[in-house]
């Protein structure tokens, strides 16, 4: 069976369509630093067209022009004093709109923001949700979801080695170094998908390291977290119970957790929720069942490196597990 990756588009990742109050102050600034650039660049064009068009012509007998040994060229030096001010001024430009930028990406109201801790691991994303009251708590994986208009903090830990994560659409990058905390704060203004990616080198499948972020109405958010916080859904069929019997059985109980069951593994993506996620494999695949039976039985041949072993289960068994792993929603 051919696998194909998912495509871009089941994201958009552009750093040019801002869809927040962070990533539209990081616009601005990359808009008015290109149009500064863009003035220098054509000035230092203009400038040598001028310089080449008005120098004097000479042949083998014109004699060299030695009046510059003579005494100060003042003109020159005047244009030179004039071009290192403009120099200068246009970099103090440059530094305040670092500066205000910076002012107003730590300006965000993050009153009753969504409190997310994103952990990054080779290679993929672990989402817990974090509350207040403990038992409202909830982990994800390789998907977020946020409330359009509400602001979300993000704290950030790496498991492993350096990652960066990157939401271009929503906001800058932020290191995230084994050890260290750090925290990212964003809020989406508008609904729609918006693709993610680990923006520091990690590892052989480093490109492969995707993040969709669902940007959904407020209700729709509540309903969402509701359901996540549920223990996963009983079988309701046989192939599904004996797929579930499968699942404890085998070794995915030692590294996954589905909430509700004896799998308590934390060491790979919990799957309490499976079903409702749109991708596999840290966005590079669809969730549907051909790519989930090519992810349990060979995910090396899917994704070198990953951390997953082969499974090598019987067909009847195989798809069983399938089937209870699509009750997962």
């Amino acid at each position: 069976m051919a696998f194909e990756p998912v495509a871009q588009a089941s994201g958009m990742q552009d750093a040019l369509r801002a869809a927040g109050a962070q990533a539209a102050h990081i616009g601005a600034l990359w808009n008015g630093t290109l149009a500064l650039c863009t003035f220098v660049f054509v000035a230092i064009v203009v400038a040598t067209i001028i310089a080449v068009w008005c120098a004097p012509r000479a042949d083998a007998a014109t004699r060299p022009d030695t009046s510059s040994l003579e005494g100060p060229e003042r003109r020159i030096w005047h244009r030179i004093g004039w071009a290192t001010g403009a120099c200068i001024v246009g970099l103090l430009v440059l530094l305040a709109g670092d500066v205000f930028t910076s002012r107003a990406l730590a300006r965000l109201p993050l009153r009753d923001a969504v409190d997310i801790e994103l952990v990054g691991h080779q290679w993929w994303w672990e989402a817990r949700y974090r509350d207040a009251d403990g038992a409202r708590e909830f982990t994800t994986a390789n998907e977020l979801t946020i409330p359009v208009g509400r602001p979300v903090i993000v704290t950030l830990r790496a498991d492993d080695v350096i990652h960066t994560l990157w939401i271009p659409n929503l906001a800058g990058k932020k290191d995230m170094i084994p050890g260290r905390t750090a925290t990212l704060h964003l809020r989406a203004d508008h609904a729609g998908t918006y693709r993610g990616q680990c923006a520091e080198f990690c590892g052989l499948e480093h490109a492969l390291m995707a993040l969709l972020v669902h940007a959904v109405p407020p209700a729709s958010y509540d309903a969402w977290a509701a359901n996540q916080r549920q223990n996963a859904r009983e079988p309701g069929d046989a192939a599904a119970r004996r797929g579930r019997a499968v699942f404890l059985n085998a070794n995915c109980a030692r590294c996954h957790a589905i909430a509700g069951t004896t799998a308590q593994g934390r060491i790979a993506p919990d799957l309490t929720h499976l079903a409702s996620r749109r991708t596999i494999g840290a966005g590079m695949f669809p969730n549907n069942r051909g790519h989930l039976a090519g992810w349990i039985s060979d995910p090396q041949a899917l994704k070198p490196g990953v951390n997953m072993p082969a499974n090598a289960l019987p067909p009847d068994d195989l798809q069983a597990l399938l089937a209870y792993l699509e009750t997962l929603r």
